[in-house]
């Protein structure tokens, strides 16, 4: 069976056609699946009988259960799905006055290992599909009121999204196309722990997307501890993808840094991190640590937060501190995974 979420609009017409039917149908389903939010094609009421009986003995129009949600008093709401072969993924929605944006797992597992995250504690189990991909999309757009839509994706949950990319990036493609959710490349972000290889061959992809790169130190040295796969690629190989990514693109690429108290947010650490952003075309975004109780990390204080902050301003350095959201559920990646795992052990 085909999951009709993994196609393109030309190879769902490919496959009607060579199934007898006109191509024109293709738009139909598309509009049901993508404007209309039906993923019954029982429902589809302008197709025939005879053709929706096809469809339902052919393709697929996603193969998830969510198994648990967690809703938020700010109303992040994040998803547990379970897929066909029993792997779990996190899917995160969070509403706020402007925009919806919806956080996406591109793998089952991670098998980066960062010190402080709960999604590579039990390693990676597998790669997710394109078709699974925009599937949790999907999922989080069905919550919405129909007067809203999903404005903003970001390819930040489980996994690291260039050891899958092939997946990602056509998974990126249908969620930007017009003739599907028509999410603008803008609003769409990519984060990587940073594979220099890869943000290379992102860079001709002629999609207008933000790259983000996991930063979390600002030297080498740390950088391993924290993030082990650092011991593949050093920060210098880093930042010359970086530049060669906004030469092709002229897309600035956001640096991530998510703030360990004692750990990575002392006044040196900034100046290390100031240096790195001033040498290319780089903004930095800095995320308050949400606790994760098997790394033995800590969030930084209100008054460290700050003062880091502030630091990097006075560099000159164009930086943001994310609001803090889901603080009340399992809001770090994998920890909703993680935590139903162990109950069904």
């Amino acid at each position: 069976m085909i999951n009709i979420l993994g196609l393109t609009r030309q190879q769902l017409k490919d496959s009607l056609s060579e199934h007898g039917h006109p191509s024109y149908r293709a738009d139909q389903i598309l509009e049901w699946i993508y404007q209309r939010r039906v993923l019954d094609f029982a429902e589809m009421s302008n197709l025939s009988k005879t053709l929706r009986a096809e469809l339902g003995e052919n393709f697929t129009l996603g193969s998830s259960v969510v198994q648990d949600v967690q809703r938020c008093p700010d109303e992040t709401t994040k998803f547990l799905l379970r897929w066909p072969d029993n792997a779990l993924t996190e899917t995160v929605l969070i509403p706020d006055v402007s925009r919806n944006t919806v956080c996406v797992s591109s793998q089952v597992g991670c098998a980066v290992g960062c010190a402080f995250c709960a999604s590579g504690l039990d390693g990676l189990k597998r790669s997710l599909s394109a078709a699974e991909i925009v599937e949790q999309v999907m999922r989080a757009q069905a919550e919405l009121p129909e007067t809203q839509r999903v404005s903003n994706v970001v390819v930040m949950g489980m996994g690291e999204p260039l050891a899958n990319y092939d997946s990602v990036i056509r998974a990126v493609s249908i969620i930007n196309a017009e003739w599907s959710l028509n999410i603008g490349a803008r609003h769409i972000t990519v984060s990587t722990i940073g594979i220099p290889k890869m943000i290379r061959k992102l860079a001709h992809e002629k999609l207008q997307i933000t790259l983000a790169v996991s930063l979390h130190a600002g030297d080498d040295q740390l950088r391993k501890k924290l993030v082990p796969w650092s011991d593949k690629f050093t920060l210098p190989q880093i930042f010359a993808a970086i530049d060669y990514y906004y030469e092709k693109t002229h897309r600035e690429v956001t640096l991530e840094y998510i703030l360990l108290e004692g750990v990575n947010c002392s006044p040196a650490d900034a100046d290390k991190l100031a240096r790195l952003a001033q040498g290319s075309r780089c903004n930095v975004n800095l995320i308050n640590y949400n606790p994760v109780a098997e790394t033995g990390f800590e969030p930084a204080s209100r008054q460290t937060v700050l003062a880091f902050q502030q630091r990097l301003q006075s560099r000159g350095v164009n930086v943001h501190l994310r609001k803090s959201r889901g603080q009340q559920i399992d809001a770090a990646c994998g920890q909703l995974r993680r935590r139903s795992q162990s109950a069904t052990k």
